[in-house]
């Protein structure tokens, strides 16, 4: 009615089908590279200069809403628990990271040495870190032995 059949037939017409599909074609490749680039990591860090006291740093976007779900007070354990449980998830962690093994969520090693007290908050929050990885992407982290 308002648009008469030459207007159709101009290059400008026949560009716009092209161009929607370059601009979806696009947009599906800058989102499905977002998801690679969202790597997991934890980094434990000092709060202040003079300070003993840690925390902890996750990059992962989904381990928040994970943590809620997954941890309540009724299933907190002592520091001692979770201290030798981080302990040997950390040693399996950085070996892994060493060998080249799950380059896609393990991308660094954790500074983390036995002879430091972090604190309860910290290595109960590492644990349950931990706990995320093996539960969402069936990573072993708690056996003894880094499985190879």
């Amino acid at each position: 009615m308002f648009i008469n059949d030459e207007f159709l037939n101009t290059k400008y017409c026949k560009m716009k089908p092209g161009f929607f599909v370059g601009m979806i074609a696009l947009l599906i490749w800058g989102c499905s590279s977002v998801k690679e680039a969202s790597k997991t990591a934890a980094a434990l860090k000092q709060a202040g200069q003079d300070s003993t006291e840690y925390e902890i740093l996750i990059i992962d976007p989904n381990f928040d809403q994970w943590y809620l779900l997954n941890y309540s007070p009724a299933k907190d354990y002592s520091e001692e628990y979770y201290r030798g449980n981080n302990l040997v998830a950390i040693a399996n962690w950085n070996d892994y990271y060493l060998r080249g093994k799950y380059r896609s969520v393990i991308d660094s090693a954790i500074d983390y040495r036995s002879d430091v007290n972090y604190g309860i908050e910290v290595d109960r929050k590492l644990y349950w870190y931990f706990r995320y990885i093996v539960s969402e992407y069936k990573i072993r982290l708690f056996n003894s032995f880094p499985v190879r």
